[in-house]
């Protein structure tokens, strides 16, 4: 055992600084060795090493592969060999311009070359005589960037045929996308600021409580000074579009909640998620899990949920097309509006416009005779739970309306309920459903690519901009909510612009106003065909509204088109 020295004095003091001064420099040295061995290695392995270090290898690949569909194959080899020898390309986020240059260059090689001296000269051996030669190394600028390829976009959505139900107001954008466009859920939430992932529980409350304050308060206010009598009814119907409007707010606290979107305390999160949909009468815990399902499968033609649209020859798609025909188009819209304005109710008594996959649910009871692949056994004591609050709920307003009179709770109560229902409806629906938005299976079908085929819509513009606020931007952020939930709705507007900056061809934006938007859907979107096309792949599109089912299948308009069934 190497024995301690002990210092004392000034010679230890002396002593000491040197041992100091030698654990320094060994320290210098072993970083000089490390960052000796950083440049070996990015020296002989640089294009890897440039590709890591700007991060983009995997986009890389795929706008090389762009590049080829629209300049050739042949340019393109060339800036493939340039990466591959180190041309070092500008790293810029997905939306700015990336361009790759490889500089002309001009080599002067010198050569000796022996001349035999076929026994005449007097020189001892061959002579030597030196010669040049220039060899021009020659590369040609490619312009690799996403002007480029939006460019390239632009032209697929001019040359795109009119889709069988029209186009939207995104002009066939989502129909000219394919699964090999889109990033991973690493890339997405690289994406997203990591700030707007955090949650903070007391802005969460503060949210709660102004959402269930401004609905408690318009409806004590409405009670206790509009009369209740015919003359005031549209004074009522005023009272339940705004109290119903911010009822919506209301429960989407509750939306949040189901979310795990509320606050890392769980049992603070489930207690106001609890209270915000029973009070909607919605039962939370059923909703959550069919809610998750969605999610999870969204866009997808069998196993998504909630609004997953009819195939056209279907008992159902024949019927709204007969009765299309038979009433005309502004009946049925109206009808389908209506039904779209109701159709939660029947979706949490009975599944309507969910999955096939799940068959006939309710969210109530989660046994027989319903299905019960949508609720697996262990959620079958919240599911019972959930009603059991709902139930109760009903039952207060039963006596409420004892004690006074029923047209009192209908008034006060109902019409806001009826308006929340209806938003709850009609907001669904336009996040997923348009005339010229695809629907997947398969292996065309993957969840990033699901979530990026949501719909966000300017709900900005509504009442200068209040309903947007009071439903916590719920619609004009959509897409950024399906491709990450667990962003609380006070960042989910800064999250979306940073979705927008990285990933522009693939956002989907729609621009029509939200009352033209309903028409369009409840008007033309009634069932879907499948089409396989080169240049799209398999997907399921909405038909054509105005031809019957036999039509569909093979009439004479799909002899001209080219979205033949598939």
């Amino acid at each position: 055992v190497k024995k301690r020295r002990s210092f004392s004095g000034a010679g230890g003091r002396r002593e000491r600084e040197k041992d100091r001064e030698r654990d320094r420099e060994r320290e210098r040295r072993a970083e000089r060795s490390e960052r000796l061995r950083d440049h070996t290695k990015a020296f002989l392995c640089f294009p890897t090493y440039l590709n890591h270090s700007c991060g983009r290898e995997r986009e890389r690949h795929r706008r090389l592969r762009r590049m080829e569909r629209s300049l050739g194959s042949k340019r393109v080899v060339g800036l493939r060999q340039g990466l591959a020898v180190g041309c070092k390309p500008t790293c810029l986020p997905r939306s700015g311009a990336r361009k790759v240059t490889v500089t002309s260059t001009v080599r002067r090689v010198t050569s000796m070359q022996a001349l035999p001296n076929n026994g005449k000269g007097k020189g001892k051996g061959n002579k030597k005589v030196a010669t040049s030669k220039a060899v021009m190394d020659t590369t040609t600028d490619v312009d690799f960037s996403d002007e480029k390829i939006e460019k390239t976009k632009r032209q697929m959505m001019q040359e795109l045929e009119t889709p069988p139900a029209g186009f939207s107001g995104l002009m066939g954008k989502a129909l000219v996308l394919k699964k090999e466009d889109y990033p991973t859920v690493a890339e997405i939430n690289a994406a997203i600021p990591a700030h707007c992932k955090v949650l903070d529980t007391t802005k969460s409350m503060l949210y709660f409580a102004m959402s269930t304050g401004i609905c408690l308060v318009s409806g004590l206010l409405a009670n206790a000074f509009i009369p209740k009598t015919l003359a005031f009814l549209p004074v009522w119907i005023a009272y339940a579009i705004f109290n119903g409007t911010c009822g919506f707010g209301f429960w989407l606290q509750g939306h949040e909640c189901g979310h795990f979107a509320f606050s890392k305390n769980l049992a603070l999160q489930d207690a106001c998620g609890y209270f915000s949909h029973t009070l909607c009468l919605t039962p939370y815990f059923s909703w959550q899990r069919s809610h998750a399902v969605h999610h999870s499968r969204v866009n997808h033609m069998w196993e998504g949920e909630s609004h997953v649209p009819k195939v056209t020859g279907d008992e159902y798609g024949q019927a709204m097309r007969a009765f299309r025909e038979k009433v005309g188009v502004w009946a049925h819209g109206i009808w389908s509006a209506t039904v779209v304005s109701l159709g939660f109710v029947l979706y949490l008594l009975f599944g309507a416009s969910g999955g096939p996959e799940y068959g006939l649910t309710n969210h109530f009871w989660p046994r027989v005779p319903f299905k019960t692949k949508l609720f697996p056994k262990k959620w079958h004591v919240k599911v019972v739970a959930s009603g059991l609050g709902v139930i109760g709920v009903i039952g207060m307003l039963a006596y409420w309306a004892k004690c006074t009179s029923f047209w009192t709770v209908a008034a006060v109560y109902g019409g806001p309920y009826l308006v929340l229902n209806a938003w709850l409806g009609i907001v669904t629906l336009l996040h997923h459903t348009d005339t010229d938005v695809p629907h997947l299976e398969g292996e065309e079908w993957n969840y990033v690519r699901g979530a990026f085929l949501t719909i966000d819509r300017p709900y900005d513009k509504l009442a200068w901009g209040f309903v947007d606020w009071v439903q916590h931007h719920i619609g004009s952020t959509h897409v950024l909510h399906h491709l990450n939930p667990r962003v609380p709705h006070y960042h989910a507007q800064e999250a979306t612009e940073a979705i927008k900056k990285a990933f522009p061809d693939l956002y989907l934006y729609d621009p029509t106003p939200i009352p033209k938007a309903i028409w369009r859907i409840v008007s033309n979107c009634i069932s879907v065909k499948k089409v396989n096309r080169d240049d799209l792949g398999e997907v399921w599109v909405y038909d054509d509204p105005s031809m019957n089912a036999q039509a569909s299948e093979g009439g004479e308009y799909l002899e001209k088109s080219r979205w033949r069934s598939a």
